[in-house]
């Protein structure tokens, strides 16, 4: 399961849906089902996303490498703008911090945004729309509960 470069996630997958296929033809004695009933539990819990990183080696392989990529970010985003809190920052920018993050130089990320599609990126910018739009609408009510609940009040009775 280590990874390669001749490994893709489909591989990978379907080897461990063997392997546990296999144990769970093996291990069929009565002390043996916590065991295997533990093991399909949790992996059907991770089972989605847990072979991504073998077709896109930038995402991180284990949690750990996952957090150590997060913790750099949080200290880069503290260098530029002195803040502790980057809670704004994530919610803004959510998982298009990732693509930022991966780009080498300036060349290559003006390439990588060449190669994308208009379609796709429509398709992409609407749904990010969408994402930040509830955000917002959260903070206004946090801010002004009244004043939002008037502004919904009267695009209710102009829609009506």
């Amino acid at each position: 399961m280590e990874p390669s470069e001749n490994k893709t996630s489909f591989w990978v997958e379907s080897r461990l849906k063997q392997y546990i296929n296999q144990m769970e033809k093996e291990l069929n004695r009565k002390e043996d089902q916590p065991f295997v009933e533990n093991l399909l539990k949790y992996s059907k819990g991770f089972w989605k996303g847990l072979f991504t990183f073998y077709d896109y080696p930038l995402i991180p392989r284990t949690n750990n490498d996952l957090e150590l990529f997060f913790r750099r970010i949080k200290q880069k985003h503290r260098r530029i703008t002195g803040s502790r809190t980057w809670n704004r920052y994530i919610i803004r920018h959510g998982e298009n911090i990732v693509f930022v993050e991966n780009v080498s130089s300036n060349q290559e990320g003006l390439q990588m945004i060449k190669n994308v599609n208009y379609s796709a990126y429509k398709t992409e910018a609407n749904k990010w729309e969408q994402r930040i739009g509830e955000h917002i609408k959260h903070r206004r009510f946090k801010k002004e509960p009244n004043e939002y609940l008037n502004t919904i009040e009267e695009k209710w009775k102009r829609h009506n």
